[in-house]
């Protein structure tokens, strides 16, 4: 297994360039997929590399992590260890373990809670909460729909609550609130995913401008409302409920971006360029994980395979 095992913990720092690049220089909708999809494959990598060496450090400890097949004296020589390594594992999986889970718990908290401020309102994708103070979110759940407060539309006019209704709703038509969340897990399994979580953020609300841009055929308009909308939202007692899907991006930079020409849709980066050079350091990072995850996974096998066939 050798340094196999270590590489992935340490090859998510390949994604740091894409992250900051992929917001510039790609189309929003592929910038959010990519930047999912590096982080989803290595934090898996790191998962597996992690559960790995908690069964190679603590292979000769008592209580060790292998099958009761596998507890044999014999069995336990074969498989390369070090002890330090083995409890510093069990640790970090512990803590792993525990941030996913608080992250999940407080995902569906938010939700449920957020399900329960609707409950007793008219039903369809648009919810009209009658408060006083101004905001707007995009709710997941079967089916989603949109929060929006009295303040709010009020503080709109009919253009500009067209293309607001527009961006919340193609957070829930993208299913944004699942790329958001297995971003976040990623950063939980490594913390140097957490800066693809703020550049998957910024992604996903210029997606949904450009939809909203799409939808009401006016970028300009589509800017005005996306920065009104965020000079006068503030938290209220009942938008407490889904703060977990609050987050609205760097707003300056988003009207700079619509008030600007259709970001061109390619799927990669054109080579000779700075998005193009960090996009392919990604892919082969991510590739190099993946690989070196197997490899180490494989090598244990057959360790403990040889260990345990009979001569």
């Amino acid at each position: 297994m050798g340094v196999f095992v270590y590489l992935p913990l340490v090859l998510p720092l390949t994604a740091l360039p894409i992250a900051r690049l992929a917001e510039q220089h790609l189309h929003p909708r592929r910038a959010a997929r990519l930047l999912t999809t590096v982080a989803v494959i290595l934090a898996s990598c790191s998962l597996v590399c992690l559960g790995l060496l908690v069964v190679v450090g603590t292979a000769q400890l008592p209580g060790n992590p292998l099958p009761d097949g596998w507890s044999d004296e014999e069995v336990r020589e074969a498989v390369p260890h070090d002890a330090f390594a083995g409890k510093a594992s069990i640790l970090a999986l512990v803590a792993v373990t525990m941030a996913c889970g608080f992250t999940v718990h407080r995902h569906y908290r938010f939700r449920a809670r957020a399900h329960r401020t609707l409950a007793g309102l008219p039903g369809g994708d648009l919810a009209v909460l009658p408060d006083d103070v101004p905001y707007a979110y995009a709710l997941p759940g079967s089916p989603g729909r949109v929060m929006v407060s009295t303040a709010m539309l009020a503080a709109l006019d009919p253009a500009e609550r067209r293309a607001l209704l527009a961006h919340e709703r193609a957070h829930l038509d993208g299913r944004h609130h699942r790329l958001l969340l297995a971003t976040r897990l990623a950063g939980c399994v490594n913390p140097l995913l957490r800066p693809l979580q703020a550049a998957l953020v910024y992604s996903t609300e210029r997606w949904a401008d450009e939809e909203a841009a799409r939808v009401t055929g006016d970028r300009r308009l589509t800017a005005r409302a996306v920065g009104k909308a965020a000079l006068i939202s503030a938290p209220g007692p009942r938008a407490a409920a889904v703060a977990g899907f609050a987050a609205a991006g760097p707003v300056p930079r988003r009207v700079a971006a619509l008030l600007g020409p259709v970001p061109p849709d390619r799927g990669w980066p054109p080579a000779l360029t700075p998005a193009g050079a960090a996009a392919f350091v990604a892919a082969a990072g991510t590739t190099v994980s993946a690989l070196s995850a197997l490899n180490a996974a494989v090598a244990l096998f057959l360790v403990l395979e040889a260990a345990t066939t009979p001569l």
